[in-house]
């Protein structure tokens, strides 16, 4: 029970930092290009309470979290509203790219943060590649927080709708196949909770594991090295 209140310690407010920060990049950078959707709205604030969906932000994560399985959530989407914007096609994929970019940034600061404060070293033992230090409760905190934000930055960039890879997908293709993409929309839900059912219900398939496990296995290592680089 200890081990499990610990967990939830340290886990909630990573989730929360991690997602509000990734909501309110998207409000920001909509705002700087021309939508003021978001200022109007009052969510251009780092008030959880602003952002957090209580289904989203913590229970799904959490439950993956105990059940050892990969993290990932969602908040109250930011208001976006694609016509306001000055280049609503380019406007659109830098609005989506700001949330998984702010995640990356945001994991590189953590593994800063720990390399400074020394507990680098830990890492490789909590990332199961290597022998390393005992973990400590705050090592345990700053590796969580790296690596939720890299799970967060990396599953919204999948080119699911309404994720933000399907934003940036969208932009990029030629504007002739523009319509086949969007008639994806309705359906996007449906495949969202398609991958949380079998994640959650079928954890053997590795369905995340194989699509973002790759990815994500990559970017943690890099981000471990610059934590033991700041280290010294």
């Amino acid at each position: 029970m200890s081990d499990t209140v610990s967990l939830i310690i340290v886990l909630a407010p990573a989730l929360i930092v991690a997602i509000v920060f990734h909501e309110v990049a998207h409000g920001l950078v909509a705002s700087w290009l021309g939508d003021p959707t978001a200022r109007e709205q009052k969510r251009l604030s780092l008030n959880p309470l602003r952002h957090v969906d209580p289904v989203g932000t913590l229970l799904v994560p959490g439950m993956l979290a105990l059940a050892s399985g990969p993290i990932f959530g969602w908040a109250k989407p930011v208001p976006v509203v694609k016509r306001r914007l000055r280049n609503p096609r380019y406007g659109m994929m830098a609005v989506a790219a700001a949330g998984p970019g702010t995640n990356f940034v945001l994991a590189a600061v953590g593994a800063v943060v720990a390399g400074v404060a020394g507990l680098a070293e830990q890492f490789p033992v909590l990332a199961g590649i290597g022998p390393g230090a005992e973990p400590t409760l705050t090592g345990v905190a700053l590796f969580l927080f790296i690596l939720i934000n890299i799970y967060l930055g990396m599953f919204n960039l999948l080119p699911i709708p309404p994720f933000d890879g399907s934003h940036i997908v969208e932009g990029l293709l030629p504007r002739r196949y523009v319509h086949l993409y969007e008639r994806l929309r309705p359906f996007g839900m449906l495949l969202f909770m398609g991958l949380v059912l079998l994640t959650w219900f079928a954890p053997g398939l590795g369905v995340l594991e194989n699509t973002i496990g790759p990815p994500v296995d990559w970017a943690l290592r890099q981000y471990l090295s610059l934590a033991e680089a700041v280290s010294g």
